[in-house]
């Protein structure tokens, strides 16, 4: 398949940037690459890093394993889905210890997800992972949808005894596939909780379709909002609109990551850079650029910044 290849100025504006949202392996689903040989590739290509996602399993003793190599640094996370138990502070206890920096909330297991998939059209492609869930469920392993707010709308404790493990630690809030709704209670109980590094998962994603008001009001709460390569460019949302809402939010209040690993798509490590060439041609400066991939990414996972 043939796709994009990034001009060497968007490769330049990149370097010294963290991809905080990729999909390698191994994995329990097909992937284009496995985390060590990417490592190697985002060496190369003058990147610093990756977060290393997982909608299953916690990836900290991966990311500590490639980074024996020498070689662009991995960053460990986990996912509170079923398979971790759903939002189990435990599972967050034994993830810090081991080293993970990133926490996300409930993706393929949240009530939200769930509901967008059920209404989807008849004779649309599932992602990846939807085939999986579905596969669990035809064996008898349905779970039941992790929750993070009550049915009063108020955050739950169990939520809260999360947000604080993430708090003590130090450690990153993702926002995973929750509701917009459930999305603003959470940013703001996490900032009561002394959480200080909070990214809104792509929100212009199918199931998230945050409106620029609010994204606005959870950057007010000191959260990032993420913009993923993927989300326009596998047509879930149109360019236009991504680049409207980071304009509208503001550049210094948005992260760019790529969201790749699909065999189907680009090379992960092109990603920050085919996003670069994006923003360029719809006129964004390479300063604005440069904040959004490089600058932003180092502050959320603690890197030292650069003087550029």
């Amino acid at each position: 398949m043939s796709h994009p290849i990034p001009s060497r100025h968007a490769r330049d504006l990149v370097r010294g940037a963290y991809d905080v949202h990729i999909h390698v392996g191994p994995d329990v689903m097909k992937r284009r690459i496995d985390d060590s040989e990417l490592a190697h590739r985002f060496a190369e290509a003058g990147l610093a890093g990756f977060v290393l996602k997982s909608h299953y399993v916690p990836t900290a003793e991966r990311a500590a394993v490639v980074n024996r190599l020498g070689q662009a640094q991995a960053v460990g996370a986990i996912t509170l889905n079923a398979s971790v138990g759903g939002l189990n502070p435990i599972a967050v206890e034994i993830a810090a210890r081991g080293g993970a920096r990133f926490v996300w909330l409930p993706t393929v297991d949240s009530s939200n997800q769930r509901s967008c998939l059920a209404s989807d059209p008849a004779g649309a492609k599932p992602p990846m992972w939807a085939r999986l869930q579905d596969d669990l469920r035809a064996a008898g392993m349905a779970a039941d949808p992790v929750e993070v707010v009550g049915a009063d709308g108020a955050v739950l404790e169990r939520t809260r005894q999360v947000l604080r493990l993430i708090a003590r630690h130090d450690m990153v809030l993702a926002t995973g596939h929750l509701h917009g709704d459930e999305i603003a209670t959470v940013v703001a109980a996490a900032a009561e909780e002394g959480v200080r590094r909070i990214v809104v998962t792509h929100p212009e994603f199918t199931s998230q379709r945050i409106g620029i008001e609010r994204q606005r009001e959870l950057a007010a709460h000191g959260a990032l909002l993420e913009r993923c390569f993927t989300t326009p460019y596998t047509g879930k949302v149109g360019w236009d609109l991504w680049f409207s809402n980071i304009r509208e939010a503001g550049p210094e209040n948005s992260i760019v990551s790529s969201d790749l690993g699909q065999p189907f798509n680009p090379p992960v490590e092109h990603g920050l850079a085919l996003a670069a060439d994006r923003l360029l041609e719809a006129g964004f400066s390479d300063e604005e650029i440069r904040t959004m991939t490089v600058h932003n990414s180092r502050a959320l996972v603690g890197a030292e910044p650069l003087s550029d």
